[in-house]
């Protein structure tokens, strides 16, 4: 079986690495998107190897179908979301696993479809949501919530420096329906202080605001760390700052014995290392890899084991 696939997943190589997947093993990757990491990782895992993909995109599950269609019946394919990951494994048999797999953010079949709304490059409406059937879109928040919310959301989960000027200029001209209306209108009150869009920061929390990323992100890893057998691994690939504390911070908390503040005495929270870490400084990807597809350039991969509490 060929392992190319037309649009080769971020950081592919250190992914498959990292994981380790095995002769017969029992994975999951929570984001299967295309189902490019599925792909490799059924490929190691054979011949009886399965695989658990979720991902709150329906037509994201209709592509990796197709995909992973060679591998028969060992692919279980599910839309959902991985904030419900214990309950969508258990409802498919997936007890403890050898591995799990998150690959967040955007996917390259997303940016492309102007009517999912996650581009300001292209002209769609101002959708953003990952699970078209969730009740709140872009234009949502950006036509409905009060100047100071909307300020909030691009400081907090942008880092836009200028939030309120960009939230003032966006309550003045609403009604916006268009992510073309909407770049225009940024692009209109921003200066281009750096080489990326002016609109790159807004359309990125807007993004994480409708989808409840970060919440989403902090809900699904102690999950994870649940559902892993003894020798697991965990893989995180995120594309931003926000997300990638929150990684960091989880492995970090998780691999130690104590989380008491430094002001108590002695140890009282009975907390015990659930994990070892097995990157200590994210994976970025390789020159090469970010020549060849740009979008790769910010991405960061943190794998850590499963480990026997003591």
């Amino acid at each position: 079986m060929p392992e190319e696939l037309p649009h080769r997943p971020v950081l592919y190589e250190a992914v498959l690495e990292g994981l380790a997947p095995g002769p017969n093993g029992c994975y999951v990757d929570a984001t299967v998107g295309a189902g490019g990491h599925a792909r490799g990782i059924l490929a190691a895992s054979g011949p009886r190897g399965r695989l658990l993909g979720i991902d709150a995109d329906p037509q994201a599950v209709v592509l990796a179908r197709e995909r992973l269609a060679a591998f028969g019946d060992r692919p279980t394919l599910v839309q959902g979301n991985f904030s419900q990951l214990v309950s969508i494994a258990s409802a498919r048999g997936f007890g403890k696993v050898d591995g799990i797999l998150f690959d967040l953010g955007l996917s390259s079949m997303q940016l492309a479809a102007p009517e999912r709304g996650f581009s300001f490059q292209q002209d769609g409406p101002l959708d953003m949501r990952f699970d078209p059937s969730s009740p709140t879109t872009a234009a949502d928040l950006v036509n409905e919530l009060e100047e100071g919310e909307l300020a909030d959301i691009l400081r907090r989960y942008g880092q836009e420096r200028q939030a309120r000027r960009i939230a003032r200029a966006i309550v003045g001209a609403r009604s916006l329906h268009s992510t073309a209306q909407l770049a225009a209108l940024i692009e209109g009150v921003v200066r281009r202080w750096e080489r990326i869009h002016p609109a790159t920061r807004t359309f990125q929390a807007l993004r994480i605001a409708v989808n409840d990323e970060l919440s989403v992100l902090s809900k699904a890893l102690p999950q994870a760390l649940d559902l892993l057998a003894t020798g697991g691994r965990l893989a995180v690939i995120s594309f931003h700052s926000l997300e990638d504390r929150i990684v960091k911070q989880f492995f970090e908390r998780e691999a130690r014995d104590c989380i008491c503040s430094p002001d108590v005495p002695m140890c009282v929270c009975g907390h015990r290392a659930r994990l070892s870490i097995i990157t200590r400084h994210p994976i970025r990807p390789s020159e090469e890899e970010v020549a060849a597809n740009p979008r790769s350039r910010s991405a960061r991969l943190r794998i850590a084991a499963r480990i026997k509490e003591s």
